[in-house]
């Protein structure tokens, strides 16, 4: 039997969904609409999720190599009760959103900089979302948004881990 982790559930994967891209899966199938489709061609960063705690681009990525890994949507970011995870506020709070077709993509990337580097300088930063294309901001106000968002969980002890994972054993 097939299956994986998606915001921390365990779920069945269907043999007919194998050959499928994630993009596809997890809009089609779970109805997780945060993976937007941007380009399918993997150059937008759009539908970046994290997979086993790296960022990865779920047009390009099979269904059939997710079996067994941990998915994490845009979904997957809030906490239980319902709060918005810190980077996820960070970016409102920074007007790092406009048309916010970019947003999910760009909160999962900064997602998988701050679980390696709670701490990252302005040029990391730039570096870790270089594969993120935004239209509208102008990128100032998001690497205003992933310091923000450090500096905030730094401040008050507060995890990285995302808020389908709090609670569980990392």
């Amino acid at each position: 039997m097939n299956k994986l982790q998606l915001n921390g559930r365990e779920i069945e994967v269907q043999d007919s969904d194998l050959s499928m891209t994630l993009l596809r899966f997890l809009r089609e199938r779970h109805f997780l609409y945060g993976v937007k489709n941007g380009c399918e061609q993997g150059l937008c960063g759009s539908c970046t999720i994290v997979v086993d705690g790296k960022a990865m681009r779920s047009c390009k990525f099979p269904v059939q190599k997710a079996v067994g890994k941990s998915l994490i949507t845009i979904e997957g970011m809030e906490y239980p009760d319902g709060r918005v995870h810190p980077i996820q506020q960070a970016f409102m709070d920074a007007g790092a959103i406009q048309c916010g077709f970019c947003t999910p993509g760009m909160v999962l990337a900064a997602y998988v900089l701050l679980l390696e580097n709670p701490q990252p300088t302005r040029e990391q930063i730039r570096k870790a979302l270089r594969g993120n294309l935004c239209r509208c901001t102008g990128y100032q106000h998001i690497i205003d948004a992933v310091e923000l968002a450090a500096k905030i969980m730094h401040d008050q002890g507060l995890p990285v881990q995302a808020g389908c994972l709090q609670g569980q054993s990392a």
